[in-house]
């Protein structure tokens, strides 16, 4: 029987049990119809008590169509179709018209070494960033897995370890950071059509997104802290050089035509653009312009300020250099209502280069031992400008010395990275060549070769170097 359509078979056999087991995330309303709970679907995706399998059939002409954008615009945003086959223990569902892309900014990569189309049952595959939309041509929300819209999947780039970004947002988590995304592992194939067998990729990331249903499923959470209506909100990605003192810079909107990458993207209720637009530029100019006294005020009316401290000084701790206060990049901003009397978040986002990995960049030098307290330039001015009032910089002080003693103490967080690599290391091993093994090793074109995670002393292991100078803040 040939490959197509025996998968074909597969899927049609398959289809009738993933509607069979997922009852518990649709429910009816009054009226009848169908209505998704996202909430228990997203649990459900983000659970990772069992390592999700995701094999994806892309038809040969979508593929040469993906490769042929890339060698053409290096970050191509091209979306070809696909089909997903999503397996969780003996939990399967299958979805045809799937919406695949690249993803990435610098470390957006081709998919097979060289140039040209795909070379059946011979490409030189290579690890790569991706990101699947089951909503993307189908208007249905049972078009989902469990209620999800959309994953982004990542492979472990510059991390021997395959662990420093899982590592992260679960630290986030554990620290009571609920507006960072969920991730889990997962076991990824990607089939051409006419090879002879999928290419197995190994073991990847599955990120939530942060789009709209970031907001959706954090509708509890942002209703307990005073928001009324935050699916109104705004939700932005801010990209290289989001100081927050550049009003005149590029602002944009996700899937704006015939534009720029932007500094500053709206990912929501792009409707809105002109409104979002002139809130963001409002906000900059509070945030640049405001002093002492004035300052203090607006951002205690604006802003949960202990909870933002919380989130940076996570940041902060896993060493994070690419981001806002230093860098001036990855990172996305939610305002839970239009107008003046919105409150805004610090999402974190792109936790791959940490934990050691770090290089000459701003004020940075060495994300181990460098300062908590100067982390970033005064001239991006969100952070310094709160660490000037006492009280705000003695809770950052304080939440530094609590995770630094506790969740990401050395002890813990080996236990926690030996349990990963036991569930992970049978399945390390996969048809691109690379990253094949689990190394407790920082990137090679790092600055600082001799951090560890695992092993070391006070001189060499990223956490006990991080705890020492928290103790003496």
């Amino acid at each position: 029987m040939p490959k197509r359509v025996a998968l074909a078979v597969l899927l049609s056999l398959l289809l009738p049990v993933a509607c069979s087991r997922i009852d518990d995330s649709v429910h009816r309303t009054v009226d009848g119809k169908p209505k998704i709970n996202r909430v228990n679907g997203w649990k459900y995706v983000f659970d990772d008590r069992v390592i999700p399998e995701i094999h994806i059939d892309v038809p040969l002409e979508n593929w040469n169509a993906l490769l042929e954008a890339y060698d053409r615009d290096d970050h191509t945003s091209e979306t070809v179709m696909c089909s997903v086959l999503y397996r969780k223990g003996d939990e399967v569902t299958a979805l045809d018209s799937v919406a695949f892309r690249l993803r990435g900014n610098t470390s957006r990569r081709r998919p097979e070494e060289g140039r040209g189309g795909h070379r059946t049952d011979k490409a030189d595959w290579k690890h790569f960033h991706m990101g699947l939309n089951f909503r993307y041509y189908v208007d249905n929300d049972k078009h989902t897995i469990r209620g999800c819209r959309k994953v982004v999947l990542k492979w472990f780039k510059d991390d021997p370890a395959c662990v420093r970004e899982v590592f992260s947002y679960d630290l986030f988590r554990r620290c009571g950071i609920w507006t960072a995304a969920k991730d889990v592992y997962c076991r990824l194939w990607i089939h051409v059509g006419g090879d002879s067998r999928a290419a197995y990729f190994g073991v990847y990331n599955l990120i939530e997104p942060y789009d709209a249903s970031w907001v959706k499923v954090r509708e509890d959470s942002l209703a307990a802290r005073g928001s009324g209506a935050p699916m109104d909100g705004y939700l932005w990605k801010c990209r290289y050089g989001s100081s927050l003192t550049n009003p005149g810079a590029s602002i944009g909107y996700d899937g704006q035509k015939d534009s720029e990458r932007p500094v500053y993207e709206l990912k929501n209720n792009v409707e809105s653009f002109t409104e979002a637009k002139a809130q963001l530029r409002d906000f900059m100019r509070k945030v640049t312009d405001l002093q002492g006294d004035e300052f203090h005020r607006w951002i205690a009316s604006h802003c949960d300020v202990p909870f933002l401290l919380r989130t940076y000084a996570v940041n902060v701790l896993l060493g994070n250099w690419d981001d806002y206060w230093n860098n001036t990049n990855n990172w996305y901003l939610f305002f839970d209502s239009p107008g003046d009397s919105y409150r805004f978040y610090y999402l974190p986002y792109d936790y791959d280069n940490v934990l050691g990995t770090t290089n000459l960049c701003g004020v940075q030098s060495d994300a181990g031992r460098h300062s908590p307290l100067e982390w970033g330039s005064k001239d991006n001015p969100l952070i310094y400008k709160i660490l000037q009032i006492p009280e705000y910089r003695q809770a950052y002080i304080s939440a530094l010395k609590e995770i630094s003693s506790g969740e990401f103490a050395f002890s813990n967080s080996v236990s926690r990275i030996n349990v990963w690599w036991n569930r992970i290391s049978p399945y390390v091993e996969n048809d691109t060549g690379e990253d094949c093994s689990l190394r407790d090793r920082t990137a090679g074109w790092g600055n600082h070769q001799e951090y560890r995670l695992l092993t070391g002393d006070d001189r060499t292991n990223f956490f006990r170097i991080k705890a020492l100078v928290c103790s003496k803040l």
